[in-house]
């Protein structure tokens, strides 16, 4: 018996640009290995491509510069090896079950304590530090909660791995960072402040480790095929 023809359907603007992104860093990692003048032109038209791609999906993009940046970043070797971004992301809790928030001052949006994982130190160290740096409060790391794709996600448009921690305050004095937050402070379930970025995904496991309920660390579980597929926002 025949199996049924799958129906059709377009690729979302996510799915677009995160196909867009994995061609330039395959390409942008080919040509970091190949001294070959062969596969060097092949790449290179992987990286046209690529950005004429995202040509479609982003206005005022412009595929020759963009090609230009991708070339400006191939390194030799290791470094020329293209990896995902890292950020690191603290949902840190007080005696009342609070969650500490930051209100980004590019954009006002509110979200919990993240920042890029600094070379030198741990994922787990970096957390401390940005806590700190971003609120003032002083905190200590109890686990990790979270592993999750920024653009499968839809968080993020650039290839980017997130990883959430849980931590609890153990001392300070709320202190917003001048340059990075506009504002600071603690909130309860279901009274996050707006706007609030991508609430949805995070909240709800975020409390549910402040009040130390049992829970599974949440990551995106492997799709058949890989790239096609939105997110299954029930996943764990």
């Amino acid at each position: 018996m025949n199996e049924p023809t799958p129906t059709p359907r377009r690729a979302t603007e996510r799915e677009l640009i995160r196909w867009a992104e994995t061609l330039s860093a395959t390409a942008q990692t080919g040509l970091g290995f190949t001294e070959n003048l062969y596969e060097r032109e092949r790449f290179e038209e992987v990286l046209a491509i690529a950005a004429d791609i995202r040509s479609h999906v982003e206005g005022g993009f412009h595929p020759e510069e963009q090609v230009q940046e991708w070339l400006d970043r191939v390194g030799s070797g290791v470094a020329g090896y293209v990896t995902p971004k890292i950020t690191v992301g603290a949902v840190v809790g007080n005696d009342e079950e609070e969650l500490l928030m930051i209100q980004r001052a590019d954009s006002g949006v509110w979200l919990y304590p993240t920042g890029w994982a600094d070379v030198g130190y741990s994922p787990a160290e970096v957390v401390v530090k940005e806590v700190y740096e971003e609120t003032g409060i002083e905190c200590e790391v109890i686990r990790p909660i979270a592993i999750l794709d920024g653009q499968r996600r839809g968080f993020t448009r650039i290839p980017l791995i997130s990883l959430v921690f849980h931590c609890r305050m153990t001392g300070g004095t709320l202190q917003p960072h001048p340059l990075e937050c506009s504002d600071v402070g603690w909130f309860r379930e279901g009274e996050l402040p707006e706007p609030v970025a991508n609430a949805d995904l995070w909240a709800e496991q975020a409390f549910r480790a402040i009040r130390g309920e049992d829970l599974d660390v949440q990551f995106d579980r492997p799709r058949t095929p890989p790239w096609r597929g939105e997110i299954d926002h029930e996943e764990s």
